[in-house]
């Protein structure tokens, strides 16, 4: 039987729509806009699960370029989640990534290992339709 990892993190009310979640030292304020009966303090859960996936990828893309010494800049990751179902679900994400980087060949590498090492994409790409491409 092999070890397992945990990784915990705590979320508490902030009032009567938002919470904060909690990991470490770091905290990250969430609502809803006040369109949906929030307050807007901050992003919902949703756009919130698209930014970590967007940091878990950008930390590996910039983990693997920094071992590999190249001087990768001006990283950009938009990340577009489709919604469909009932209840209500992500049943596809688009992962675009651009940056500075001159040899394509080389940002495809990164984007490759960057793919492979990041714990949210292989937690997706089981789920839903994960789409990582270069812009």
């Amino acid at each position: 039987m092999s070890d397992v990892a945990l990784v915990s993190v705590k979320v508490v009310q902030q009032g009567k729509s938002a919470s904060q979640g909690q990991t470490r030292e770091h905290r990250i304020d969430m609502d809803r806009p006040e369109a949906k009966g929030g307050e807007n303090r901050g992003p919902m859960g949703g756009e919130t699960f698209l930014m970590a996936f967007g940091g878990c990828f950008m930390s590996n893309l910039l983990a693997a370029a920094q071992s590999r010494k190249v001087d990768l800049s001006g990283v950009t990751l938009d990340i577009t989640g489709s919604i469909q179902g009932t209840p209500s679900r992500f049943t596809a994400v688009q992962l675009k990534v651009s940056s500075d980087l001159g040899d394509q060949g080389t940002l495809k590498k990164l984007v490759t290992i960057a793919e492979r090492g990041c714990l949210v994409a292989n937690t997706l790409k089981p789920a839903i339709d994960l789409d990582i491409v270069i812009a």
